[in-house]
């Protein structure tokens, strides 16, 4: 299955782009990095005959691998030309995922503060809250007080304060 996977990879590779590096990966499958256009593509077996796992993401800086985007099985029977075509897809989802991040933020002139680089998304979650010093922090200082109170109190107790 690896062999199929390779040199299906290679023959993908040379239609997708020009400038590219295949590796195989831990899991028994490959991946093709595009270095230029900051994407890669993975073939992985999925346990049938003749279907592959084929996942699509964006690099990183310094070079990592994002987790992938997007994935879809597909027939490792169908042509070159057909399976570049799933693989444009899924890297054109991957570029889509990718713009809303790199819009310019309301308030802010748009300029990013190093070329290449997105601007960083606000993170869904939890609201922020408006209180600076939590309850731990406080119960913290709390401790504190009590503790130079007593230290305080051992001191000066006996002579009336």
């Amino acid at each position: 299955m690896y062999t199929q996977l390779r040199e299906t990879a290679h023959e993908l590779a040379g239609v997708l782009w020009r400038e590219h590096t295949v590796y195989r990966e831990r899991g028994g499958g490959v991946v093709i990095r595009g270095e230029h256009v900051g994407r890669w593509i993975s073939l992985g077996p999925t346990g049938g005959k003749d279907q592959a796992l084929l996942r699509a993401g964006r690099l990183l800086d310094g070079g990592t691998t994002a987790p992938a985007r997007t994935e879809v099985v597909v027939d490792l029977t169908a042509g070159t030309a057909e399976l570049a075509t799933v693989c444009r897809r899924l890297l054109a989802d991957v570029a889509a995922d990718a713009e809303p991040a790199s819009a310019p933020r309301a308030g802010t002139s748009g300029k990013r503060s190093k070329p290449g680089r997105a601007a960083r998304a606000a993170r869904p979650g939890r609201p922020r809250r408006q209180r600076h010093t939590s309850l731990g922090s406080f119960v913290v200082l709390l401790c504190v007080a009590g503790v130079l109170g007593a230290w305080l109190y051992s001191l000066f107790g006996g002579y009336g304060f």
